[in-house]
């Protein structure tokens, strides 16, 4: 097993697969673009590489903020389909955790839909706790 953080386009473009189960709204030809963009303000996008195939992907960054000091917050956490409960998810989440120390940061924070009943589950087995509501509302300018 292998964990890297994609730097390249050809690296980034070869997440996209594993992406889309979590993200399917995002296009094939969006993706590396979407993820430049998004790295200019601090995402990181880290890959788990088993068998030369990208198993587990995560998105993330560093901030800080009042209310938590400074944290790394997982934007997104995906394993593909066929390959979850080998573990791949609790090695990438550890990988998150550890990189999260090096940078110093106080906590991990991600937020995760509602309706994910089996991510609520994974999430509390690997010591996460739910910690508070997060609304939204839309904007129409």
């Amino acid at each position: 097993m292998n964990i890297f953080i994609a730097t390249t386009d050809e690296e980034i473009a070869a997440c996209y697969p594993v992406m889309r189960e979590l993200r399917p709204h995002l296009t094939a030809t969006a993706f590396v673009p979407c993820i430049r963009q998004l790295m200019a303000v601090g995402y990181q996008l880290v890959a788990l590489v088993d068998h030369d195939e990208i198993v587990a992907v995560a998105g993330f960054r560093i901030g800080e903020n009042l209310a938590w000091g400074r944290f790394l917050y997982v934007d997104d956490l995906v394993t593909r389909a066929e390959r979850r409960s080998n573990g791949y998810g609790a090695i990438l989440l550890n990988w998150l955790k550890d990189f999260a120390a090096k940078a110093h940061c106080h906590q991990l924070h991600l937020d995760s839909g509602t309706w994910r009943k089996d991510a609520h589950r994974f999430y509390e087995r690997e010591g996460m706790q739910l910690s508070s509501f997060h609304f939204t509302c839309d904007i129409h300018p």
